[in-house]
């Protein structure tokens, strides 16, 4: 495939590539999957253009994001990251980037080193049994997903690119043979727990040292760090807090992850690594994404727990860097930052000022009772006050009206609402957009029976259309 003349990304001020000069202890050189096919099914140019990427063809994009010919002045070669994990609560060691690799880094716009990653891109050192593929319909999925929590201002990795690469893949998990692709993702990091517990695995206490200080340098540039243990707890203190805010926002959401494995889990509280997702149609604890979850482990209600779990085997990697005293008072912070984390993600989600715990709480007992779906509370309500009309007209407004709902109503209607210019958008005389598995299951149908895309790139204009109208962006902590 010819190369053309393209836009370089923006110029970095940093030392190019920085991971590679971590050392070899971190990855393996790896040559990505050689594809039959190469069709173009997604481009995410509002994630290209913070990168400087937007202005390439669909060509040169294909040459990138498929051939994975590198990027100017980037990495040289794809590297699989190193990593170990715990798998639902089993430590494994035997994995790492079985099926993705990093293919460059690059600068953004606004000075942020950002990752781009890939998944289905071919064997690796660490692909055991597996033929280092990803489904298309694996692949549509995780756009749909990071699409949606965008827009319900959730932090998390971009879908950057998804290409259909013509093989057919058996899976026992879904009808086959099945169609294949390959996932690119940009995210701020691609640095796993699972990372520092390779590390602590193997002994590596200088090199955990070493990860510590690249992340601080690349990822956590706000804060101002000490020397010494002090500089490993305010490492963990920040983690801590990143996971926080990304659980409460999952919860706001009413996203469920499905598999939060420590490998499944970075250090800049991005959501990634996304596989049987689902969003709740309505408010249930007990809801669980992954079939094979049988002990509801990581169910909708335990995603914190799973979490405060996982921050703590990362703790766990950190002996040799701070004292067992220090680490296990930042890990007690946890659910006092969670439940602060819950009352700022609640309110951003209302689009109100100053919701409480205790709201949360009831609000979720209610949802829970009543059956309501799940998104439509937030679409009503949304800026509080200013939306009153709004919810006494809503087809849910019986609910809204009985002795049961006045407390909610009440601290609603007391919250100050933030930018309630919001609602003039025509979006909300409308319905709220959602993302459950009866739609996303269409979707693929749709697909995969007639190669009809349409209804996949309906979703898409409908979430950006949401994504203007909630407007939930800024920061994604208190």
């Amino acid at each position: 495939m010819p190369k053309k003349t393209e836009p370089k990304p923006p110029t970095s001020t940093r030392k190019p590539y920085p991971y590679l000069a971590l050392g070899e202890t971190f990855f393996d050189v790896v040559k990505p999957a050689l594809f039959p096919e190469t069709i173009l099914r997604y481009r995410n140019d509002r994630a290209a253009a913070s990168v400087g990427l937007d202005g390439l063809s669909d060509e040169d994009w294909i040459y990138h994001f498929a051939g994975f010919m590198p990027l100017p002045d980037n990495l040289p070669q794809p590297l699989a990251m190193r990593y170990h994990g715990h798998q639902f609560r089993s430590y494994n060691a035997d994995i790492g980037d079985g099926r993705g690799f990093l293919f460059a880094q690059l600068e953004s716009k606004d000075g942020r080193l950002l990752d781009l990653g890939t998944k289905g891109s071919g064997t690796t050192p660490y692909s055991r049994f597996g033929d280092g593929r990803l489904t298309l319909k694996g692949g549509v999925r995780e756009v749909l997903a990071t699409e949606m929590l965008e827009a319900l201002g959730v932090y998390t990795s971009k879908s950057f690119s998804l290409i259909e690469t013509g093989e057919k893949l058996e899976r026992t998990d879904e009808p086959s043979p099945t169609r294949s692709a390959v996932l690119v993702r940009l995210s701020h990091t691609h640095i796993r727990f699972g990372t520092f517990q390779y590390l602590a695995y193997w002994h590596k206490d200088e090199e955990i040292k070493r990860l510590i200080d690249y992340c601080i340098e690349h990822f956590m540039e706000h804060q101002v760090y000490e020397q010494g243990e002090a500089r490993t707890i305010g490492f963990y203190n920040d983690v801590i807090t990143r996971s926080a805010s990304m659980v409460a926002g999952w919860m706001a959401a009413g996203f469920v992850h499905g598999v939060l494995n420590t490998d499944n889990m970075n250090v800049s509280g991005e959501s990634f690594d996304y596989g049987p997702w689902r969003f709740l149609p309505e408010a249930d604890p007990a809801f669980t994404a992954a079939y094979f979850d049988e002990r509801g482990l990581y169910c909708y209600g335990r995603q914190p727990e799973a979490v405060g779990w996982n921050l703590a085997q990362l703790g766990g990697t950190l002996t040799s860097q701070a004292s067992q005293k220090s680490l296990n008072a930042a890990i007690a912070r946890f659910p006092l930052m969670y439940e602060r984390m819950m009352a700022f993600q609640f309110s951003r989600r209302f689009g109100v000022e100053g919701l409480t715990g205790d709201f949360v709480g009831s609000l979720l007992k209610w949802m829970e009772a009543t059956r309501i779906p799940f998104e439509r509370v937030f679409f009503d309500w949304f800026c509080g006050a200013a939306s009153e009309a709004r919810a006494d007209r809503s087809p849910h407004a019986d609910l809204y009206k009985a002795e049961e709902f006045k407390p909610i109503r009440d601290r609603l209607m007391a919250a100050k609402p933030v930018r309630p210019e919001r609602l003039e958008n025509a979006w909300f005389d409308g319905e709220p957009c959602t993302m459950l598995i009866d739609e996303v299951e269409a979707i693929w149908e749709k697909i995969d029976e007639d190669d009809d895309w349409s209804a996949f790139e309906q979703k898409l204009e409908d979430i950006a259309v949401m994504r203007k109208a909630y407007a939930l962006y800024g920061p994604n902590t208190a």
